[in-house]
């Protein structure tokens, strides 16, 4: 199993939308309201990392109002 926290810049007074938004695709397990540097950051989960990296870029960097995201892929010992 393979996950990645994602961290969100969005556009300004969208952060509810997109917030639900995130948490309707299919992998993301967590998804929450940030401050500071990050507006949202989301917890994802996937079978391989072919279908993780198809989650962050085809679907949850296509939200509209997303400006910008960093993933961090974590690494379970």
């Amino acid at each position: 199993m393979e996950r990645a926290l994602v961290l969100f810049n969005i556009e300004s007074g969208s952060k509810n939308q997109v917030l639900k938004n995130i948490k309707k695709v299919e992998g993301v397990e967590e998804a929450y309201f940030s401050c500071c540097k990050y507006d949202l950051a989301a917890k994802v989960k996937a079978d391989s990392w072919e279908t993780l990296e198809d989650v962050i870029i085809n679907k949850l960097r296509q939200i509209e109002k997303v400006r910008s995201t960093t993933s961090l892929i974590l690494i379970e010992k």
